[in-house]
């Protein structure tokens, strides 16, 4: 019941100017910042583990700016959720749009790392595009039910839980649907390896490699950011990456830690640090959390 009521106040809101979604989702961060003490505490931690030259006083205050930039992705939802499509357009805009132009119609994987822009971009790709995905089953049933039809509101979004595998991705992907895939938090290292990440082992999926080199997709990263104040977002697709697959997965997937690190210094209070990303720790090291 509190969910759906949630999700009723989320619906009441995308009525408003976007101003005030903007306003409610800085005051919906700084309450979050107070009341979620464990998801403060991991936030904490995994800065003090990437930015370890960074004080407390720094690290707060990024981190009362990420709870912020969180709580504006979870409430600017009810525009990507109602909206018309024109109301979502005006809000984004586009840079490398040949990049993603240069691969409609062919193998893809669109590299779109847990930056909280990152729906907002998602949405903007599925007006101009059919595409493959993977989710995660949510604990509610209603609410993975709600994600689900939001995600596939325009055109045709192929949807597979990961319980499904990669088989039904590849299908979708060999007819032309780029596949829009975030492999960067931890999901165990039984498919991936420990790569450095801000210099401490994470364990990093090595399948963006892998399914690159199954399909001869090409790998574009996209990446969404959201602007100052009432700006709305900006969407840019970079060029394909050359010489990938290498033939080396450990070595596929330092590049893509590394290339998310490049994204995350240039805006980082907009990464999702509130995830358990170095949950995983190689055999006999102490957790971090």
């Amino acid at each position: 019941m509190l969910v759906r009521f949630g999700v009723l106040i989320l619906w009441l809101i995308h009525f408003l100017p976007f101003r005030l979604i903007v306003a409610i989702g800085n005051g919906l961060g700084a309450l979050l910042y107070l009341l979620a003490a464990e998801r403060r505490r991991i936030g904490d931690i995994n800065l003090a583990l990437c930015f370890p030259n960074m004080n407390e006083c720094e690290r707060k205050k990024l981190l009362r700016a990420h709870f912020a930039m969180f709580a504006r992705g979870l409430i600017e939802r009810s525009i990507l959720w109602w909206a018309s499509a024109e109301r979502i357009q005006r809000l984004i805009r586009v840079e490398g749009l040949e990049h993603f132009e240069a691969i409609k119609g062919q193998p893809a994987i669109l590299l779109t790392p847990h930056f909280v822009g990152m729906d907002a971009g998602g949405q903007w790709v599925a007006q101009h595009a059919d595409t493959v995905c993977m989710y995660a089953n949510q604990k509610n049933v209603y609410l993975t039910e709600l994600l689900l039809k939001k995600r596939a509101r325009f055109r045709t979004q192929l949807l597979y839980s990961r319980q499904q595998g990669l088989r039904p991705i590849i299908k979708g992907m060999r007819v032309g649907m780029p596949f829009i895939y975030p492999p960067d938090q931890d999901q165990g290292v039984k498919d991936g390896a420990f790569i450095p990440f801000f210099g401490v082992p994470a364990a990093t999926m090595t399948s963006v490699s892998r399914i690159a080199q199954m399909t001869g997709a090409k790998v574009v990263p996209s990446i969404t950011r959201v602007l100052p104040g009432c700006e709305g977002y900006v969407l840019t697709f970079y060029p394909a990456w050359e010489n990938y697959p290498s033939g080396d997965e450990v070595l596929d997937a330092r590049r893509m830690n590394e290339f998310i690190e490049q994204r995350i210094l240039e805006m980082p209070d907009q990464y999702f640090w509130l995830h358990k990303r170095f949950k995983t720790r190689p055999e006999g090291e102490a957790k971090f959390y």
